[in-house]
């Protein structure tokens, strides 16, 4: 059992869809105002059918008062980590603090070659990750002008910029060379259920934690978030319990509901996240030797 104690939050994937623009807007705001707390959308800068994720991101926090955001997860072989530490930054400043920042070392690399960006091998895409997280970090970070060397990125006397809010940086990592850099550098850990189901999670939470521990960092740090799969989580009204049990099994404390809908949206924050949270905390107590759990949650959300 790993339960690394995070508070839980809970959150949609959006579909920014340039055929209706609107809509992904739209879900944005149904979000905010049912009590989510995390909006995101895909990067895929190379699909015109999606608008650009970071625009996208900007207009939400604009349209919204309470969700932080962030891409799903940000396409870093094009997008220069300088740029991106500066465009969070940015976009904190102007959202009073709600950005967080998740980074991917790339795919679909015809795609991103077609654009004019690199095409990494995967050892030679996880060092650059590496590099991009140390040059996101030196300009958060107060202080003196930057240098910075790097193969892929550095810096070469840039001034720092620290955004406010405290952004996290996740990183969608699968590979277990990714892990490894994600249990090293990274504040958070963020696969999907439909690349990493719930019965490999033990064995990458174990590659993370490890590479953590060698980093001499504490493993109960780095916050686990999943993009969820409704497919493969069955009936709603079986969710509270399985995403309990996520948290208390797997440690997983974000999750994150891809909707195309407002309803998915409104039963998820005011019926399951509820519904989660109660058992969790109630786990936790009984845990912690501070009084039982009263059982499941006394509101099914329908199905």
């Amino acid at each position: 059992m790993t339960d690394y104690g995070h508070d839980l939050l809970f959150g949609a994937v959006l579909t920014p869809a340039t055929g209706r623009p609107e809509l992904a807007l739209d879900l944005a705001r149904v979000a905010d105002r049912a009590g989510l707390d995390l909006v995101s959308v895909p990067d895929h800068p190379y699909r015109p059918e999606f608008t650009e994720a970071l625009t996208t991101l900007s207009v939400i926090a604009a349209r919204t008062e309470r969700v932080r955001v962030f891409p799903n997860v940000a396409n870093l072989p094009l997008r220069p980590p300088a740029m991106l530490a500066r465009t969070v930054a940015s976009l904190g400043a102007l959202s009073g603090g709600r950005v967080d920042l998740a980074l991917g070392a790339g795919a679909y690399w015809d795609a991103i070659a077609a654009e004019g960006g690199p095409w990494r091998a995967p050892a030679e895409a996880v060092a650059a990750l590496g590099e991009a997280i140390a040059v996101v970090r030196a300009l958060w970070t107060p202080g003196s002008p930057v240098h910075l060397p790097g193969k892929h990125y550095g810096l070469d006397g840039a001034e720092p910029a620290p955004p406010p809010g405290r952004p996290g940086i996740w990183v969608g990592a699968l590979g277990p060379r990714m892990l490894r850099l994600t249990g090293a550098l990274a504040d958070g850990w963020l696969p999907s259920m439909t690349r990493i189901p719930p019965a490999d999670l033990p064995a990458a939470n174990a590659a993370v934690d490890a590479a953590a521990a060698d980093a001499g960092r504490d493993p109960a740090a780095i916050r686990r978030l999943y993009n969820l799969s409704p497919p493969a989580l069955g009936s709603p009204r079986g969710w509270p319990e399985r995403l309990a049990e996520l948290a208390l099994t797997h440690g997983v404390s974000g999750f994150l509901l891809p909707a195309g809908s407002p309803g998915p949206l409104q039963l998820f924050a005011t019926e399951i996240a509820p519904a989660v949270r109660e058992l969790v905390a109630a786990a936790r107590r009984l845990s912690a030797g501070r009084g039982p759990s009263p059982g499941p949650a006394s509101s099914s959300p329908a199905t």
